[in-house]
Parts: C-alpha cells; sequence; structure tokens
C-alpha cells in the first residue's frame, strides 16, 4: 500500500523498484536524489476546473499567476531531480474566463465538473476570453530554465460536447516537450508513424489523435494510454525510471511498467493513491 507521507523523509514504500507517494510533491521532491529520473510524464491539475476537495491542491488558487507560480517551482525542483539528458511531457488544459462567476451548476453528463467555487476573471482579461493557460505556464517555464521544444497538439476524436452557438467545440489540448539541457535523449526510431497507410513510416508530426479514457472510481477522464507511450518511448530506455508528480489513478505508472520501465508516482489525494495501486494490481 502507499505511505501517507507525513514527513518529507519517509517514502520507503516500493513494488518491485517502482513507487507510489502520497504526500505534496513540493514537499517529496526536495528530499529525492539530483539526477535520478530520465523522464517525466505528467498532467497536473487544471486551473479552476476541478476541485479535488484536499489541501494545498494546485488548480484552485484565486489568482492565475499564483497557479503559475505553483507549477513553476514544482518543475524547478523536479528538474534538479532528471538527469541531465532528461525530458518534461507536459500536459495541461485551457479555460475560458467565468465572468467573475463563482461556481459552476451541476453538469448532467459530467457531474465531476460542478464546483462550489470558481475563480475570479485575471486582471486584463474579459467575460468568455480564452485564458491561454497552457502557453502562459510554457513560457513560464521556459523562463524558468526550460528548453521548451515542442508543442504537440493532442487530437480529441470523441471531445465532449459543448453548448456553444458562438465558438468552435474544443477538442484540442497540447503536451509540450520540455528538455533540461540543449542535448537530450529523444528516441525519434521508438515513435515513428505511419505515411498515408502505404506501409513506410516517417518521423512523428505535432498533431496526436488519441481518444479520451475513462477509469472506474476515478475522474471523469484519466491521462490516457495511447498519450502517455510515445512520450516514453521517446524520453526513456528500458530500466530508466520515470517520474509523473501529479500521478492520478496512476497511468503514467501502468504505462511506464508496460513499457520495461520503473516508476515514482506523486499524488496528494489518498484515494487517488489507493486506486492507482489497485489498477498496478498492488492491493484488491
Amino acid at each position: 500500500m502507499a505511505i501517507n507521507l507525513k514527513q518529507p523523509t519517509i517514502f520507503d514504500m516500493h513494488h518491485d523498484g517502482c513507487e507510489i507517494i502520497v504526500g505534496d510533491a513540493m514537499r517529496v521532491l526536495p528530499v529525492m536524489q539530483s539526477s535520478r529520473f530520465r523522464c517525466c510524464v505528467t498532467s497536473p491539475p487544471y486551473w479552476g476546473l476541478r476541485d479535488y476537495d484536499v489541501r494545498g491542491q494546485i488548480g484552485a488558487e484565486e489568482d492565475l499567476q499564483q497557479y503559475i507560480s505553483a507549477l513553476v517551482a514544482v518543475f524547478a525542483e523536479l528538474r534538479r531531480t532528471l538527469t541531465d539528458d532528461g525530458t518534461l511531457w507536459l500536459n495541461v488544459g485551457d479555460a475560458y474566463t467565468s465572468g467573475n462567476r463563482r461556481w459552476r451548476a451541476t453538469d448532467r453528463k459530467n457531474p465531476a465538473r460542478a464546483m462550489s467555487y470558481r475563480p475570479p476573471t485575471p486582471t486584463g482579461l474579459k467575460p468568455k476570453d480564452l485564458i491561454g493557460v497552457p502557453w502562459r505556464l510554457a513560457f513560464a517555464l521556459q523562463d524558468d530554465g526550460w528548453y521548451l521544444r515542442s508543442d504537440i497538439v493532442w487530437h480529441k476524436p470523441n471531445c465532449q460536447p459543448e453548448s456553444v452557438k458562438d465558438r468552435p467545440t474544443r477538442s484540442h489540448e497540447y503536451v509540450f516537450l520540455f528538455s533540461k539541457s540543449e542535448k537530450y535523449h529523444y528516441d525519434a526510431e521508438a515513435i515513428r508513424e505511419s505515411a498515408n497507410g502505404n506501409g513506410k513510416t516517417r518521423n512523428r508530426r505535432t498533431v496526436w489523435s488519441v481518444n479520451t479514457e475513462a477509469y472506474p472510481g476515478a475522474h471523469f477522464a484519466t491521462f490516457p494510454t495511447s498519450l502517455i507511450k510515445p512520450c516514453i518511448l521517446a524520453g526513456s530506455s528500458k530500466e530508466d525510471v520515470i517520474i509523473d508528480p501529479f500521478f492520478g489513478s496512476g497511468t503514467v505508472g501502468e504505462v511506464a511498467v508496460g513499457l520495461g520501465r520503473k516508476f515514482v508516482g506523486i499524488e496528494l489525494k489518498p484515494e487517488y493513491g489507493e486506486l492507482a495501486e489497485r489498477r498496478l494490481g498492488w492491493r484488491e
């Protein structure tokens, strides 16, 4: 079972060289060994879109800059734990301003989206503005020293319908590829894609069509395995250790093990830590 990390130095729980740590990533990462991980694949909580009902959760900040600053701080500490040729694959979603409506009504198709709070409209933006959270975060990480190497468009063929009449329905998110150094590990051959169905392959393009996936007991849509797989294949070799500081239901760990890698997952919410253990077969 996972450890509830009340002190940042107690995280000895492991299973076949893998670990699930229940605790705050900002407290756990500083006590981790430098240059331990080859690759990080993660999807942190999106700003103002979900209430996980956990004290200290990222994503519930009143101010957008506080959210960005919190993630920059987490990833700065994570960068120290990556090998010099390590990479960060970061998925983060966007949002629209609420027009200062401080709640979100229950959604029949998405009960998890109901919230008793919503953050105020960020300074300088207007009601109904698309905030641009992914790019604001990407530029902040770039300013903090990360190399921003690619913006990958995650196209969702089965995207959720939206009851909007004044803009297109959103059917994509971003996955950013960052590196710690100018030269880094990237196995292009491992993720070559089919070229026009003629049997030939080509270098992977930046638009990836991947359906969203649900997992029983988790929030309505989890990090899809087919989105994670090419990130791990390109960013690591067998027996490397992958880290996900926002582990959720454990999808990154499941994919990592399936590809012959080890992993460390950090998760703030104990219920999700237990869910990940069951998913990985660590408990019934």
